[in-house]
């Protein structure tokens, strides 16, 4: 059988699916589940790491200037991103949607208070600056969107 095939249906054959069709896409849902729940775990993970506030600590080291602190962060959201790219197969499509934005303000969040900054500007000064617009922030947008993933993932059950 060619993918062609699988994606051409004969025009004649009925459109329900026969008995055993049905008992095998039951069987087919309690095989998914386990990997539903990895995923959603590791979008909670995933939105985790890109926190900033995590991010930051792990991405620090002294001596950095604000340009590349500025660069290891958005590189390290990236990888993280990149990394966990094909769980969107497993979540709702809130979920990932919420990932994906948080990843998006995150990046543009960093992107903003570095641009303020002057050239000489440390790694430390970003951080502080990052960490300033975050405590101003009534909700930080990591927590909503881990509480999203969770409501997500609940729904599972």
């Amino acid at each position: 059988m060619t993918l062609r095939d699988m994606f051409l249906k004969p025009k004649d054959k009925e459109a329900t699916p026969a008995p055993a069709a049905a008992s095998e896409a039951r069987s087919s849902d309690k095989a998914v589940l386990p990997l539903q729940l990895q995923a959603y775990e590791r979008m909670a993970l995933l939105v985790d790491r890109i926190n900033l506030q995590n991010l930051i600590s792990r991405v620090y080291q002294p001596g950095l200037g604000a340009t590349d602190m500025q660069v290891g962060l958005i590189h390290t959201i990236k990888a993280e991103f990149d990394h966990n790219v094909t769980q969107q197969i497993y979540v709702s499509p809130l979920a990932w949607e919420a990932v994906k934005t948080l990843k998006e303000q995150t990046i543009t969040i960093i992107n903003q208070v570095a641009s303020q900054l002057p050239a000489e500007a440390s790694a430390m000064d970003l951080n502080k600056q990052i960490l300033e617009v975050f405590l101003q922030a009534e909700t930080s947008p990591a927590e909503m969107t881990a509480q999203i993933v969770n409501a997500e993932a609940r729904k599972l059950f």
